[in-house]
């Protein structure tokens, strides 16, 4: 019998990742704290705890890092069956500090596992068997191979009618902006739900001039979630537009993975069968709830504490 797939699958390179206690920088921390993240298995871990089926693939090292990775994704409910231990490249680092007041964060990704993931990895029969395939620029900009094989798992769900989610992502530390376009802009092409910030769009369209992006998104026959929009996302969903304000943070502790969160937000809510309207409000929620934690995941809140903010149910503490 054919195993089932996921409702949702995603893959992507996960990474070690190490930052000092408080806001300190790296060189005058005595000690580090270990975790992982990567914005796909973030989202994964996201899904999960908002109930959705989901499932996270790619390649990992087969060293500590690596398998620490591998068990709190399976603790967390992600299916983990497509994922791979290398035992000859690495699992990528990541060291974050904040330096003057600002987040910086220094990688050590080069020949790691997940940069030589090919097309050939993919099990194609997975993807075709999912309900919405999941990915990010991160992928395409890790290494060529890493771009191929985003193309070929995109290739694979739009044959199967399986519906495709892309945020770009856009991290120009990994490739410049014309290589960034001639891969990216292809893939919103090929989306179903497009899901990009303001200050990427400006980027990509080589432009700030907002009617001017609109116009090339309305070209496409994605849904796009235009994030951070002043103080709101806007929907574009073929002739409608729609701004949704950010629902508020009581405080702000920690950006880092609100994104992943906003994502995860989204696609559960697109899942659960709401509008994309409707799931961008659960979205928010979920963003806002994730920069009141430290952590790239660890503050990704269960669906109960983000259906209480929906239904304005009191919160009871004890």
């Amino acid at each position: 019998m054919r195993e089932v797939s996921p409702h949702i699958i995603t893959f992507g390179e996960s990474m070690a990742l190490f930052m000092p206690e408080g806001h300190k920088s790296i060189e005058r921390a005595a000690t580090l704290e270990q975790s992982f993240g990567g914005a796909e298995s973030n989202v994964a871990i996201g899904l999960a705890r908002l109930g959705s089926s989901v499932g996270w693939f790619g390649a990992l090292g087969d060293d500590p890092f690596g398998k620490l990775i591998l068990k709190t994704l399976r603790g967390e409910g992600v299916d983990i069956s497509r994922a791979k231990l290398s035992g000859e490249a690495p699992t990528g680092m990541m060291f974050r500090e904040h330096v003057a007041g600002r987040l910086a964060v220094h990688y050590f990704r080069k020949g790691s596992a997940a940069s030589r993931m090919k097309p050939e990895d993919l099990d194609e029969d997975y993807i075709r068997g999912a309900k919405l395939l999941h990915v990010t620029g991160i992928t395409c900009a890790i290494s060529e191979e890493g771009r191929r094989t985003v193309r070929r798992a995109v290739d694979v769900a739009k044959e199967a009618g399986v519906l495709v989610s892309f945020d770009p992502n856009l991290r120009l530390k990994l490739w410049s902006i014309e290589e960034a376009r001639a891969t990216l802009l292809p893939l919103a092409a090929d989306a179903d739900y497009f899901l990009p910030g303001w200050d990427e769009l400006k980027l990509l369209y080589d432009t700030d001039d907002y009617a001017a992006v609109k116009e090339r998104l309305r070209e496409l026959k994605a849904v796009s979630i235009i994030k951070g929009m002043g103080d709101a996302t806007v929907v574009l969903e073929k002739e409608s537009e729609t701004a949704v304000p950010f629902y508020p943070a009581d405080q702000v502790v920690d950006t880092v993975g609100a994104g992943d969160g906003f994502c995860a937000g989204f696609l559960a809510g697109v899942m659960k069968g709401m509008s994309p309207v409707e799931a961008v409000r659960l979205a928010s929620i979920n963003g806002s709830l994730v920069v009141q934690m430290r952590g790239d995941w660890e503050a990704l809140p269960e669906w109960e504490a983000v259906e209480q903010r929906m239904s304005a149910k009191a919160w009871v503490e004890r």
